[in-house]
């Protein structure tokens, strides 16, 4: 197999050019907050347009799954935290390099960078063959290493680096000093003189004194008198500071484009398995799902909202998993219960499921299998745009128009209470409408709604519905379950909860 990519397998299947936008559902499923928290201190990667296209092949899926396994190998990934920390310091020191202003400290940074990258280059290649990988796609770019660290070019880099270091080790000088004049010199075994001067004033010593020695400064850059004496060495070894120029010329382009890519793209890997290992570490379970374009019976088992998991985990609270599946011809997931009580939850955790698992991730659960989506739509509550002269009502049915109309069989719609600026039964006229089409299109789709009739409007729908702790109706337990719609939205635990029903309102105004 030829290494084309860590992300993907073929080059055919590389995005051509970068999405720089997020889907526009990601607000609605807060996904945008799960990328934000998974590339956040990785910046420098630009990683979020990783994140922002999904595959379409399950093939590609299984490609991403094999390297997440292999990243699960505590060696290997400490490996490749290594070497992309050797790379961030090689590109430490050619950023440096650009800001400085003398010549040959400026090639002298370049070439410690062309040193820390061929080091960590020939040091991964090395590591990466102690290592018994599985996936294709280590596989393929172990090869390529191999093949790269061996080939002429790198080689003659290495020797040539190595060879201008050593000459520049042996690069000794004197300095004369008399007034405000400075003579430099090429040193020549002079005596150092210093002993026998400390040995023969010591006996003048009478105590502690104070210490006058000048400290030079760690600062990278030059002042122009150390840049003067610099151009003065130079000229003392003009062979060796000769090499330094050619090989700077030269040597411009060293860094291998694949190699570059590698380490950009990895960082995906990493940063998603850091963002899991957070939830691990309290008990939380992550699968690979299976993926399929074909199958639409899916089921999760222990998911979770990974944006809200990770706000609670941050709270010391703790995470309630629910369960799902559809089967047979089931399609649509009609959740009803009380107010606050995990719907909205529950439908995002089903968007951020299918999203996490169409780009090739593990998701929140012990056991998963997840159709391919084609398209992915969300219809959730906006407020009112006073700019588009629309009403709530228009703007909810425009809106799921465009929906319906861009869906196909394979595409996957979550809808969260639409129609609610509408009376109770336009909103079942409508929402009845909407979901026959949905039906007719053989989708799947997840629908928060507080009207009770569509649960059981077909054998497609399959009724979920949030529960509350029975021996205290005003508790929500946040989990959502297979059962009939009830019509119950406990709405009086909660008045009761606050002290707003009629009897307390009145009892507290007489107070």
């Amino acid at each position: 197999m030829i290494f084309h990519s860590i992300l993907f397998k073929r080059t055919e299947d590389s995005i051509k050019e970068e999405t720089l936008e997020a889907p526009i559902f990601f607000v609605d499923l807060n996904l945008d907050q799960i990328i934000d928290a998974i590339t956040a201190g990785k910046e420098e990667y630009n990683l979020k347009p990783f994140f922002y296209t999904s595959l379409n092949d399950s093939d590609m899926i299984n490609y991403r799954h094999e390297i997440m396994r292999d990243l699960e190998n505590d060696t290997l990934f400490d490996h490749i935290k290594s070497f992309a920390q050797n790379m961030r310091t090689m590109r430490e020191h050619l950023a440096q390099a650009d800001k400085l202003y003398y010549k040959y400290q400026k090639e002298r940074w370049f070439l410690d960078a062309v040193e820390i990258y061929c080091e960590a280059v020939n040091c991964l290649a090395g590591e990466l063959t102690r290592i018994d990988l599985k996936s294709r796609g280590f596989l393929a770019f172990r090869e390529y290493l191999t093949d790269y660290t061996q080939s002429e070019h790198f080689t003659s880099l290495l020797a040539e680096t190595k060879k201008l270091k050593a000459d520049l080790a042996t690069v000794k000088y004197c300095l004369l000093i008399k007034g405000n004049r400075i003579k430099v010199r090429k040193y020549e075994a002079d005596i150092d003189y210093s002993v026998e001067v400390e040995k023969t004033f010591a006996r003048f010593k009478q105590g502690a004194v104070k210490d006058y020695r000048a400290q030079f400064s760690a600062w990278p850059d030059m002042n122009h008198v150390e840049a003067k004496v610099l151009e003065l060495v130079a000229q003392l070894y003009p062979d060796i500071f000769w090499h330094l120029d050619n090989y700077c010329e030269e040597n411009s382009n060293y860094l291998d484009e694949m190699i570059a890519a590698f380490d950009r793209e990895i960082q995906f890997y990493v940063a998603y398995l850091e963002y899991v290992a957070i939830f691990k570490r309290k008990g939380l379970k992550f699968c690979y799902p299976q993926v399929s374009n074909t199958c639409k019976e899916v089921y999760d088992y222990e998911g979770f909202d990974l944006a809200l998991a990770y706000k609670l985990l941050g709270a010391n609270s703790s995470v309630v998993c629910n369960d799902f599946y559809l089967k047979g011809e089931e399609r649509i997931f009609v959740v009803t219960g009380p107010n606050q009580g995990g719907k909205t939850t529950f439908a995002r955790t089903f968007g951020q499921l299918h999203y996490l698992a169409s780009l090739g991730c593990p998701v929140p659960g012990r056991e998963a299998r997840l159709f391919l989506f084609d398209k992915l739509f969300t219809h959730f509550e906006k407020e009112e745009n006073i700019k588009n002269l629309r009403g709530k009502l228009q703007d909810d049915l425009i809106r799921i128009h465009d929906i319906l109309s861009q869906s196909t069989s394979n595409s996957i719609i979550i809808m969260n209470e639409i129609f609610t600026s509408t009376t109770l039964k336009d909103a079942i006229y409508l929402s009845q409408k909407v979901m026959e089409r949905i039906i007719q299109l053989d989708l799947l789709c997840v629908c928060v709604t507080f009207i009770d009739e569509l649960a059981s409007l077909s054998d497609k729908t399959v009724s979920m519905v949030s529960t509350v702790v029975p021996e205290n109706p005003a508790l929500r337990t946040y989990k959502i379950v297979r059962k009939p719609a009830d019509g119950l939205s406990y709405a009086l635990a909660i008045a009761e909860k606050y002290r707003l029903t009629y009897s307390c309102l009145k009892e507290r105004i007489k107070l």
